[in-house]
């Protein structure tokens, strides 16, 4: 009798949105390549060598511009980059000194002191409806409430092929429940961090639960243990962030009270609605963020030093008869001293971190358990992984695929008056869009995403080894890794802290 073996589920048919003008031309790209013919033209209108001395030259670099690539980027889009880097070099907008005393609002609170797009930013204390309070970060420019939790997962690796399965599509049951339209939560950011750790949280939960009755040479031999490994070891945080848009919960948070605290609330209501999928997804909640934690989280990212610091006041606060500073950081003390944004490097306090962002998923099937490579521990570098969800409506999902549709339609009809064959990638291509359309038909979800990679090391040295390291590890996942030129800052925001940041609100070409 032949027992039946369950096979792991693969993956694929991650689609890359294009939302060029014409093609794959943006809509500059697109009016220079118009310009350049008009150019191109003009000699031969006024019958003029000497214009035409002058028009092809001019010509051919409008039309360099708009076809040409540099790393990955349309060559004009390259030149906006490096126009708007420049000018932010000039002016010094490219650095940022913590001042002494951060200018108070005019309700009288101490706001955070972060640099860049996290200037703008505010932690806020709101009820968890079960006595205690949590932190629930507001961005006002977007009119958006991130609430951030601390989670923990028994892994896929190791267990049996039909939990990993089940694991696996619970998840993507959760992500499908929040495609519904007009939804209250906007996007969901899974965020791991790999950390170094001095074992204080061990020693301490030894030094509790140790027996009077021990061995004293028992007792020895562990201190001495954890004392050497403890400095060695790694360990690894993983942050799971729910986003509102209190626009698109306008009706709701009216009826919560309106305002701030009726966001809040309806953002707390909806992530307690959320966790029994999350559990039946094997996500365990280990605490939902306070204000000082979130800030902890914060502090940590951009003083890596930091860390065993605030390793060893957690360990501490746990203590009965704790008269210290409590587990966390005071808010106003999230941010750096000082940090600079080069090219593409951004520096600060006393470390560096490159961002890259995942331009291209496999073409091929995988398995649950490709990302793996990328979260190998590194002695000389920590790593940050961080995957935006932003989960899209039926309507929406219909009006974007059909868009897709169309434009590549428009593609196909242009290739055949040209003559031009089709390739086997606009090919998969197709047949991979095809398949996502009746896959949403057939009541599936669907969801933008966008993956963010940042290393960062505490000597300038070993960057370019650990930065060849996240690369080589990316390629053994089947990825495609883009430096974030120009915008190191806003990557370390997207990759490196879990603030539900990373997904643009209107669709880039790439």
């Amino acid at each position: 009798m032949s027992q039946h073996t369950v096979q792991p589920d693969t993956y694929t048919g991650w689609q890359a949105e294009k939302s060029g003008f014409i093609g794959n031309l943006s809509g500059v790209g697109f009016a220079m390549m118009a310009a350049a013919s008009v150019i191109a033209l003009m000699p031969i209108y006024q019958h003029s060598w000497t214009a035409a001395l002058v028009a092809l030259p001019v010509a051919g670099v409008l039309l360099l511009l708009a076809y040409g690539r540099v790393m990955g980027l349309a060559a004009e889009e390259w030149v906006l980059l490096a126009v708007r880097h420049q000018i932010s070099v000039a002016t010094k907008r490219n650095v940022f000194m913590s001042g002494v005393f951060a200018p108070a609002t005019k309700d009288g609170e101490q706001p955070m002191d972060l640099p860049g797009v996290l200037a703008r930013l505010r932690v806020l204390t709101a009820p968890d409806g079960l006595g205690g309070s949590v932190g629930i970060v507001h961005n006002p420019v977007e009119e958006t409430y991130t609430l951030i939790a601390r989670v923990t997962f028994p892994g896929l690796a190791l267990i049996d092929t039909d939990k990993q399965n089940t694991r696996v599509r619970q998840w993507a049951a959760f992500l499908r429940g929040l495609c519904k339209e007009d939804g209250a939560i906007t996007r969901i950011q899974v965020h791991q961090r790999s950390l170094p750790d001095d074992g204080a949280a061990l020693r301490a939960w030894t030094t509790r639960h140790i027996s009077p009755d021990a061995p004293a040479a028992a007792v020895q031999s562990l201190g001495e243990l954890m004392e050497s490994a403890g400095p060695a070891a790694t360990a690894r945080e993983t942050y799971l962030s729910v986003t509102l848009s209190s626009a698109r919960a306008r009706l709701a948070v009216r009826g919560a009270g309106g305002g701030q605290v009726g966001a809040a609330a309806v953002l707390v209501r909806e992530y307690n609605a959320l966790q029994g999928t999350l559990s039946s997804a094997g996500l365990q909640v280990v605490e939902v963020l306070s204000p000082r934690r979130v800030a902890e989280v914060i502090r940590s990212a951009f003083d890596p030093e930091a860390q065993l610091m605030l390793a060893a006041r957690a360990a501490a606060a746990t203590n009965p008869g704790h008269k210290g500073l409590p587990a966390g950081v005071d808010p106003a003390l999230a941010g750096p001293a000082a940090a600079e944004t080069s090219w593409g490097v951004y520096r600060h306090d006393g470390a560096w971190t490159v961002t890259y962002q995942v331009r291209g998923f496999p073409h091929s099937e995988v398995y649950a358990t490709f990302l793996q490579p990328l979260l190998r521990p590194r002695e000389n570098a920590r790593r940050s992984l961080s995957l935006v969800y932003e989960p899209l409506g039926p309507s929406r999902a219909r009006r974007e695929l059909s868009r897709e549709k169309a434009k590549r339609q428009a593609a196909g009809i242009l290739r055949q008056k040209t003559g031009r064959a089709e390739s086997e990638d606009e090919r998969r291509e197709d047949a991979t869009a095809r398949a996502q359309d009746i896959a949403r038909a057939s009541g599936q979800g669907v969801v933008r995403m966008v993956a963010m990679l940042a290393v960062t090391v505490t000597s300038f040295d070993e960057l370019e080894t650990a930065c060849a390291e996240l690369q080589a590890d990316a390629s053994d996942a089947g990825l495609e890794l883009r430096r974030c030129w120009g915008a190191q800052d806003e990557g370390f925001a997207s990759a490196a802290l879990p603030l539900g940041m990373g997904l643009p609100p209107r669709r880039m070409a790439l």
